[in-house]
């Protein structure tokens, strides 16, 4: 998902210098789960531009903000970025995309020893590029501003923290040093010494996530996308923090950190895509809500009066950000009024 100029925490790494194994490995033995897992989101977080198929759909982009005029054009398995207020003109090569499009895809470039991300993303509402989110609000001084924002050590190890897999935090300066996009040993740690356990015959066990208590998962989960600590301190306390699911999740009314009903994965299978059928989310409800033949599993978790079907319909809705071109699923649970301000 785009990251709208706003640092990501950097998510779990191995620590420098500790090799990984591959999600090839994995696959041996997790073949349903990795041939899944490597087409969502998550597994396509980062694409190289060879690989990219929104540039290779789209081999010609153009934006125009002011005096600048923005062009992506696809050169062999090239896709070169270039801008220019009329009178000069950067032209560099995309290293990288982030994002599926679905939220925007935004592109990394490096030009005269730093790395940027680009001021315009691809959206796949428009089916084309339009600004990025974190740039709408920013007024460029010169045309490296205009190209992108600079990013420094940490921001770009945070950004490629969350977007890929390494063993090192200097992965994203060393293509062969990096897996795109989050794959297996990104969550559970290296894989080696649990496949050469199973060689020896003496195995090693992984790091589990069934293991972990619904506010250590929601924490786990947050170290991309945010966790309640991080936007209660810092922010932003407006409707753009509607995508940061674990934070809106905690502040339900619902919300119980020892109760695995509620956890991060009990709606969520991190190996598949995102379910998007609102109808497949009733019995997750109704393993607490009262239903017409049943009572509540939990004191207060009455039954609906309004509808016995598609709750979250309702109850989570889905808000689109200014200029996101994209709808986010409020996971805020709550019984919404029509015209009430948005909830923090």
């Amino acid at each position: 998902m785009l990251c709208l100029n706003l640092a990501c925490s950097l998510a779990w790494t191995a620590p420098a210098g500790q090799a990984l194994a591959g999600s090839n490995a994995c696959a041996a033995c997790h073949k349903r789960e990795y041939l899944s897992q490597i087409k969502t989101p998550m597994g396509r977080a980062m694409e190289r531009v060879a690989d990219c198929d929104i540039l290779q759909k789209h081999p010609s982009l153009s934006f125009r903000q002011g005096v600048y005029a923005y062009r992506i054009e696809r050169k062999n398995e090239r896709s070169l970025y270039t801008v220019t207020d009329g009178k000069d003109t950067i032209t560099v090569p995309i290293e990288y995309a982030f994002g599926l499009g679905k939220a925007g895809q935004t592109y990394i470039f490096e030009s005269r020893g730093k790395m940027y991300e680009s001021r315009v993303s691809f959206y796949e509402a428009v089916n084309g590029l339009d600004l990025t989110m974190g740039a709408r609000n920013l007024k460029p001084e010169n045309l490296e501003e205009a190209a992108g924002r600079v990013m420094d050590r940490h921001s770009a190890g945070d950004c490629f923290g969350c977007h890929t897999t390494s063993s090192n935090l200097d992965g994203f300066r060393k293509p062969e040093e990096l897996t795109a996009g989050v794959a297996c040993e990104r969550c559970h740690g290296s894989a080696l010494a649990h496949v050469e356990g199973f060689r020896s015959g003496k195995p090693v066990l992984m790091k589990s996530l069934s293991g972990l208590s619904t506010e250590d998962l929601s924490d786990f989960c947050g170290q991309c996308h945010r966790t309640w600590a991080q936007i209660a301190a810092g922010g932003p306390h407006d409707i753009n923090n509607v995508r940061f699911q674990p934070y809106r999740l905690a502040n339900s009314k619902c919300y119980d950190p020892s109760d695995k009903r509620i956890a991060c994965t009990a709606c969520h299978n991190v190996h598949e895509d995102v379910v998007t059928a609102d109808a497949s989310y009733d019995r997750k409800c109704l393993a607490c809500h009262a239903s017409g033949t049943q009572p509540a599993a939990k004191p207060l978790a009455r039954n609906c009066p309004v509808a016995t079907q598609d709750c979250v319909s309702c109850h989570m809705p889905k808000l689109e950000l200014p200029g996101a071109h994209y709808k986010f699923t409020d996971h805020r649970i709550r019984i919404v009024k029509a015209g009430a301000a948005y909830p923090d």
